[in-house]
């Protein structure tokens, strides 16, 4: 592990008696892509701000390079910040927007402002726009003039605001190719706001999945929808059919009246449990081959996928994505791997989540 650029320990925030962040540890290593996930409220942008210096922290240490900078000015942090309505100056041309800040320094010359303009504008494929007015730019070149004068004051972190939710679908998936090359060639560290599911999971090093004021799980993007800890993050991120059922012994779980082949170990025998099984990972087959057997009620065709919704003969409603169309009232089976069945304690925390995960590989490792 390479040495941390930004460290939060116990960051709490509060407005009144209102707690809007409840003990946030995070740590963020130099040169990574990080997304704060979570749903409108849960805390994400306060910890942006907190970061950023808009905002004091009621309590808890904000460690940059490992000093204390909880009392250092927004203007002194080595941060920038893109905000979710990009604050351009409209009165000002792209080139103008962009030289703002190094103007304000007074101790950089002309040609030196002009000159890390154009290499910050040619970072972010605007070459030839250093002449256009606000107005006449697009949604996405608004977002890359904003990223622009982000970065040509060289920080060392790009904090930034849901920048995306602004565009349409096609522009918004293509910036998201935009920021994380972008941010791979400056090799600056990103932290992400966003409440979008896919957007995270396309473009992230580790997602850190907030609700309420907590941090949930922290992960990377494969690890946090494999092995959601919990019911709201198994819910939160992609789709997911969750059933409640036992946990028998290692490798084996028991739901919807079955007994099954599992890929869990490292809980109490008989123990209940949420069993996850995501669209994707469930198979149609006849209903003598299938190991669960359901009737389809209704599907939806999604351009590369159907969506489809099926109930088993106890009332549980199944989500399958196929490629193939199914009918409806057609009783079919169901299959699965033992890898695809995810299972989760009912109240367990992040470190206990990490132990047993750990437990698991080092069991793995002696065999």
């Amino acid at each position: 592990m390479t040495e941390p650029i930004i460290r939060l320990d116990h960051i709490v925030k509060r407005y009144g008696d209102t707690e809007i962040l409840k003990g946030i540890d995070i740590t963020l290593e130099q040169g990574k892509f990080y997304t704060l996930l979570g749903p409108s409220g849960c805390g994400k942008t306060t910890i942006l701000r907190i970061i950023a210096g808009f905002t004091d922290a009621t309590e808890g240490t904000i460690l940059f390079d490992g000093k204390a900078i909880n009392n250092l000015p927004a203007n002194q942090r080595k941060v920038n910040t893109v905000f979710q309505d990009y604050a351009l100056f409209p009165h000002m041309n792209v080139h103008d927007n962009v030289a703002f800040g190094l103007r304000l320094q007074k101790s950089i010359s002309k040609a030196d402002i002009n000159q890390r303009v154009n290499e910050a504008l040619a970072s972010v494929r605007l070459t030839d726009y250093g002449s256009r007015q606000i107005s006449e730019l697009s949604g996405g070149q608004k977002q890359r003039v904003a990223i622009a004068r982000a970065i040509v004051m060289k920080p060392r972190m790009l904090l930034l605001d849901e920048p995306l939710s602004a565009l349409d679908a096609k522009l918004r998936r293509d910036m998201q190719y935009e920021l994380r090359d972008l941010q791979q060639r400056l090799g600056i560290t990103f932290l992400f706001v966003t409440h979008d599911q896919e957007e995270a999971l396309a473009m992230s090093d580790e997602i850190f999945v907030m609700n309420n004021g907590n941090v949930l799980q922290s992960g990377t993007p494969v690890d946090i929808y494999d092995e959601p800890i919990n019911h709201f993050v198994a819910d939160f991120i992609g789709e997911s059919n969750i059933l409640t059922g036992t946990m028998i012994k290692d490798y084996e779980v028991a739901f919807v009246g079955k007994h099954f082949e599992c890929a869990d170990a490292g809980m109490k025998p008989n123990e209940p449990v949420e069993v996850v099984l995501r669209p994707e990972d469930l198979d149609i087959t006849t209903p003598d081959q299938g190991k669960l057997t359901v009737t389809i009620d209704s599907q939806l065709f999604r351009g590369d996928y159907h969506e489809i919704v099926a109930y088993d003969d106890d009332h549980n409603e199944w989500l399958i994505h196929s490629i193939n169309p199914a009918k409806d009232g057609e009783v079919v089976g169901l299959t699965f791997e033992p890898y695809d069945i995810h299972v989760m304690r009912l109240h367990e925390t992040e470190a206990d989540f990490d132990a047993r995960l750990e437990s698991y590989d080092d069991e793995e490792v002696a065999q």
